[in-house]
């Protein structure tokens, strides 16, 4: 969104690539089940900041399913 304003416009990859982007969010959100709120927060980074807010997604989705698979093995 960020993006848009500053184009001023709203060209069509870039829309399509959005909503890439947050559906691929709502796929990741699926396995990490979070509560609505953050389900609510990623969804908001996302749209806002389009892939970059995505990729932080997936370094965290990263990150807490490998902290869960070390919790497991202790």
């Amino acid at each position: 969104m960020i993006l848009f304003f500053i184009l001023q416009g709203i060209p069509i990859p870039l829309l399509l690539a959005l909503v890439l982007a947050l559906y691929l969010t709502v796929i990741e959100l699926r396995d990490l089940k979070p509560h609505y709120t953050w389900w609510i927060w990623w969804l908001l980074l996302v749209l806002m900041t389009h892939f970059v807010g995505y990729l932080i997604l997936r370094v965290y989705a990263f990150v807490h399913k490998r902290r869960q698979a070390k919790g497991a093995r202790t």
